[in-house]
């Protein structure tokens, strides 16, 4: 019998004076059996830097045709696709033919997968996003992970500074430009 996915709450007070947003959110992430820390860290991380109003988790790792977040407005429209990790050049393509903005959080060789979707001709490679997100930090924070966790997030000058029981965390999530 296949194992149930852990659901974890993630009490956040964001402070992201680089977009304006302050915000006390109250998050669920269903972490799937064969989903690493890491990378629920990564999609809880994104969620509160990509954080704007139709913007929710999806099935993740149980769906082939979605994304770790997306948008919509109230009409249902896609308005962006977010992706955590290394997704293939083929999904990223996909992604980007249906019209939304299309943004990656990864952790792994970022500066290879950039490479790698401009080499592959994506489409509309010239408008996706890479952001560059350290793999150190990350399993730091995933070391605290409880089923809820209490975070204080605050993104100023491209900045992370991530407390959580009155340890701080720091980190920087760059964009990572797509060159040849």
């Amino acid at each position: 019998m296949a194992q149930p996915s852990m659901v974890r709450r993630f009490e956040i007070d964001l402070a992201d004076s680089d977009r304006g947003v302050y915000e006390a959110l109250d998050l669920r992430a269903a972490q799937h059996p064969s989903e690493t820390d890491r990378y629920l860290v990564a999609r809880v991380i994104a969620r509160c830097l990509e954080h704007a109003e139709g913007l929710v988790f999806t099935k993740g790792l149980t769906a082939d045709d979605e994304p770790a977040l997306w948008q919509r407005d109230l009409t249902d429209r896609l308005l962006a696709w977010i992706e955590v990790g290394a997704p293939s050049t083929d999904r990223l393509h996909r992604a980007s033919k249906l019209g939304a903005r299309v943004v990656v959080y990864a952790y792994q060789r970022p500066k290879e997968l950039a490479k790698q979707i401009v080499e592959a001709k994506v489409h509309r490679a010239d408008q996706l996003e890479v952001r560059a997100l350290d793999p150190a930090f990350l399993d730091r924070v995933a070391a605290t992970l409880d089923r809820n966790n209490r975070w204080e997030l605050s993104v100023s000058g491209g900045g992370l500074y991530l407390t959580i029981g009155g340890k701080l965390f720091e980190t920087t999530c760059e964009r990572v430009v797509l060159t040849q």
